[in-house]
């Protein structure tokens, strides 16, 4: 599971220009730097990182089963996931 932690740090501080060592999992993503459309790109670019389909309502993310509250609770709901995928 480290590989899919890192990857989607990766994939977060690229969004943000940050450097992936800069990223704290109890982050939220207005702290890292990301507004909405970077997250939804964040998470299209994870979606195709996994080949996973990620339940997300961009229009209504508070409705959203996948949590996007903390860079932590994104790894663990890609982790869960890619987990149901296998």
């Amino acid at each position: 599971m480290t590989e899919i932690r890192e990857r989607i740090i990766q994939i977060i501080a690229e969004q943000a220009m940050l450097d992936p060592s800069e990223l704290k999992p109890e982050m939220s993503p207005e702290e890292i730097g990301i507004d909405s459309l970077g997250l939804v790109e964040s998470i299209f670019a994870i979606e195709e990182a996994f080949d996973i389909s990620v339940p997300f309502n961009a229009n209504e993310p508070e409705k959203s089963d996948f949590d996007i509250s903390s860079l932590g609770a994104i790894i663990g709901a890609v982790e869960k996931l890619v987990a149901e995928k296998a």
